[in-house]
């Protein structure tokens, strides 16, 4: 990405100075093993941040004051740029259909931290809490993007944040409620099926984000669509599943896959439309392995 000037979001809340507080987040449900991997994945289901994480009994990590510069402060300038350029696209994208977008606060932690929905810790990946509606995000997580998932670029990271505010999104549009109600008169297989859709929206609107931004706060370069392809692959389902245990259970599938993912991301940059993201009724991703 070429960055065309542009300002940083102020809306962010630096915990990175704080002191370490709260456990690890302990899903349930889903199994353990596929538990294990969705903690390192780009911010999970959000219904499983809010309702299976177990509420531990450590004070909460308050912000604290700033002592000097951070290791990670180039890679917090650049978080900073891509929130604002998801604020400035989403308030004229929603103004367009009559609606007023209400930026979201991203918090920078490092280690452990509290949220609304419960202990974080690195291990969580970045993700959105509608219990306090905040984005959280360790910087070391581009680390494990770029050697873990082999998806390094710095596209590949705006689409990290961009997914997140895609959630945010869902959540302010009333879509989460609506899905999380509907999971509650659901099966385990039927409620995973709706949260791979709820994830999918996730990817769509972050490629109508990109559709929106590009030739404004940035400009793309040789490899940069790539690069968030090479994320959207490498954290399907699919291609986790068949890493970690030797084989791929579809039923267990709460992001979606590889092509999947891959597929409403691609769709999303290339329409820039918000109204084409209906992924609950659209099946035109069916035969995508």
């Amino acid at each position: 990405m070429r960055w065309l000037g542009g300002r940083e979001s102020g809306n962010v809340e630096d915990r990175r100075g704080s002191g370490g507080g709260g456990g690890l987040l302990v899903g349930g449900g889903i199994g353990t093993i596929v538990i294990a991997i969705i903690v390192t994945l780009l911010g999970g289901d959000p219904s499983d941040l809010l309702n299976s994480s177990q509420q531990q009994t450590q004070s909460p990590t308050m912000p604290g004051a700033r002592t000097g510069p951070q290791p990670d402060d180039a890679a917090a300038s650049f978080t900073r740029k891509v929130l604002a350029s998801t604020e400035d696209a989403w308030t004229q994208i929603l103004a367009k259909e009559g609606m007023q977008y209400r930026p979201p606060t991203l918090v920078f932690f490092r280690g452990q931290t509290r949220s609304g929905c419960g202990a974080a810790s690195a291990a969580s990946g970045p993700f959105y809490c509608p219990g306090d509606k905040k984005l959280y995000i360790d910087l070391s997580f581009y680390d494990d993007l770029a050697r873990r998932f082999q998806a390094p670029g710095d596209f590949a990271m705006a689409y990290v944040i961009a997914h997140e505010v895609g959630h945010y999104l869902q959540d302010e549009l009333g879509i989460m409620d609506k899905v999380h109600s509907a999971q509650q008169q659901m099966n385990e297989r039927q409620a995973n099926r709706m949260s791979v859709r709820l994830e999918l929206q996730a990817d769509y609107l972050a490629g109508v984000w990109a559709h929106h931004a590009q030739g404004k706060t940035f400009t793309f370069e040789p490899g940069d669509v790539e690069e968030a392809l090479t994320a959207a692959n490498a954290i399907g389902d699919d291609r986790i599943q068949k890493e970690t245990q030797g084989y791929v259970v579809p039923d267990g599938f709460t992001h979606g896959t590889s092509a999947q993912r891959m597929y409403w991301f691609s769709k999303g940059l290339k329409t820039g439309d918000l109204n084409q993201g209906d992924t609950f009724n659209s099946r035109e991703d069916a035969n995508l392995q």
